[in-house]
């Protein structure tokens, strides 16, 4: 299993990612091409098949244990202003999960998957950016070990977020990493106004500006700008990559955790699929800069988890598709 004692454990990882299975690829699109349809006529359908097999290093790919992880941690920037909830949402959100009344409940087991939440020292969110850095050194492997630590035994992993203030620290990794004015990045999130867009936008600034000349490394950027459960999708989307597990993102803040290390290794989330794009105006944006099409367009804009987990749905879709067809040969059907 990946884990990250030392910083130059995650550059290490950062810097080596395994490959696909070539020949579970190549079995998989042979066994595509001779499936009881054109070529091609299921879309994207086939092109997850192969995904999967690849990633799963099998040419029958399959879901058996299918894990969604909701990581959730606190911000110090929420002070400011940034977020229409109040901190304490964050720890209320999070038993609304274990007692199973929320979104990312449903529809994980609507999609056949396992759930667990991570909640990562939610009585001490991390510093203020815009004043210092967000977390120290030992604080941001920590939680990018707990990220490593979820991936478990998955063979499909989804991913999701919980915190108050989030996305503006997703603002911040994305400016940093990719560029561009803070306003090109932030958005109403919880649903703030005109007023709090402005209020986010300046903070992203302030952060920008306090780490200027800081920010050259993925593990900076990360615990500069980001938070305890940011870090924590961070590490699991690198120890998935090492443990050959495909993942299914989320939304904005999910993808935003990508951002600092695709900026570096653009590799690094080929064995990742995004499951939606949000209504976060930023995350169209950055799912392209990652080079990822997402999967659906629901308008979703919740977190947690729920657009990737209603995604794994189009996965198990595909899989079904590929395992379960009749080939030309098997049906009698003459092939053009």
């Amino acid at each position: 299993m990946t884990r990250f004692p030392t910083v130059a454990a995650f550059d290490a990882a950062l810097a080596d990612l395994p490959p696909p299975d070539a020949d579970a690829r190549g079995a998989a699109q042979a066994r595509q091409a001779r499936l009881t349809k054109p070529p091609g006529s299921l879309g994207r359908l086939e092109e997850l098949a192969v995904w999967m097999a690849g990633w799963q290093g099998r040419e029958r790919p399959a879901v058996a244990r299918g894990r969604a992880v909701v990581f959730a941690g606190n911000h110090g920037v929420a002070a400011l202003g940034v977020s229409a909830y109040p901190a304490e949402v964050t720890a209320q959100m999070v038993a609304n999960f274990a007692a199973g009344g929320a979104a990312i409940n449903a529809l994980a087991a609507a999609a056949g998957l396992s759930l667990a939440v991570v909640p990562l020292d939610l009585d001490r969110p991390t510093a203020d950016f815009t004043a210092g850095p967000a977390m120290g050194e030992a604080e941001c492997l920590a939680a990018l070990d707990a990220g490593a630590l979820a991936v478990g035994d998955a063979d499909l992993l989804v991913l999701g977020e919980m915190g108050i203030g989030n996305t503006t620290a997703a603002a911040a990794l994305a400016a940093a990493s990719f560029g561009g004015p803070a306003a090109d990045w932030v958005g109403p999130g919880t649903g703030v106004g005109a007023d709090g867009i402005a209020r986010k936008a300046a903070t992203v600034e302030a952060g920008l500006a306090r780490h200027a000349g800081q920010l050259d490394r993925p593990f900076e950027v990360l615990r500069r700008l980001g938070g305890r459960e940011i870090a924590a999708l961070a590490g699991a989307v690198l120890a998935a990559r090492h443990a050959r597990v495909p993942v299914v993102l989320d939304g904005f803040i999910v993808a935003a955790a990508v951002a600092p290390l695709a900026a570096a290794a653009p590799a690094v989330a080929e064995h990742c699929v995004a499951g939606h794009c949000s209504a976060e105006p930023g995350h169209a944006r950055l799912l392209d800069r990652l080079a990822l099409r997402p999967l659906l367009g629901l308008d979703m804009r919740l977190g947690e988890g729920s657009g990737a987990a209603v995604a794994a749905g189009v996965i198990r879709a595909a899989l079904a598709a590929h395992d379960g067809m009749a080939t030309f040969a098997e049906a009698g059907v003459s092939e053009g």
